[in-house]
């Protein structure tokens, strides 16, 4: 039984929400920066499935413990589920998300309804130390919006419309955006998968 996971990020935001969502499993989840890992992994994979699996495996091999990852991104359907994979590095890496965000509903000027459809999607895999690995997938679906709006979240948040909602992802309170979210989905399924295989229980 693991007493502690560790989760590929050093994103704090992420890592909050991470936290949140396992908070009701017997173990700790800590990132890689709290684990003292410090290493450059090339995610060349051309799937969110590939890319969160090295990213998983490649932390795994440093510390011997179960390693979760995720490798998400926004899918714009009119441009070709651009940025996609590329979500995070999609005008540079050093491009901040408000320019990214402005780029894309310019790309997007005309164009009306459901022709704007976009969707979050989240992929978790798990590196076992036994060489076993998991993945899982969740998605939210939504419509690019036509402004920036909301101070919660980060990334994509601002743009991503969801009408049952109506409210931008950034827009929700953690508590819903954690029970809809892509990450929340893909996480709650790999809960799900660790506690059936006995590898964490319940508080």
């Amino acid at each position: 039984m693991a007493e502690k996971i560790i989760f590929a990020t050093g994103n704090a935001g992420k890592m909050k929400e991470i936290q949140m969502i396992m908070s009701d499993l017997d173990v700790e989840v800590v990132s890689m920066k709290d684990a003292g890992i410090n290493i450059d992994i090339d995610e060349n994979g051309t799937t969110f499935e590939e890319n969160a699996l090295i990213k998983a495996r490649a932390v795994m091999q440093e510390c011997n413990m179960i390693t979760l990852a995720d490798d998400s991104g926004l899918e714009v359907d009119y441009l070709n589920k651009e940025p996609g994979v590329y979500s995070a590095r999609y005008m540079g890496e050093d491009t901040s998300y408000d320019i990214k965000n402005r780029s894309i509903i310019d790309r997007l000027e005309g164009v009306t309804g459901n022709d704007r459809s976009a969707r979050f999607v989240c992929v978790i895999a798990a590196a076992l130390p036994d060489g076993r690995t998991l993945t899982t997938r969740g998605t939210i679906e939504g419509l690019i919006g036509y402004e920036q709006k909301g101070e919660n979240g980060f990334g994509y948040d601002p743009i991503v419309y969801v009408p049952e909602y109506d409210a931008t992802t950034a827009e929700l309170s953690m508590e819903v955006k954690n029970s809809i979210s892509h990450r929340g989905k893909a996480l709650a399924a790999m809960k799900a998968k660790l506690l059936e295989m006995g590898l964490v229980k319940k508080k």
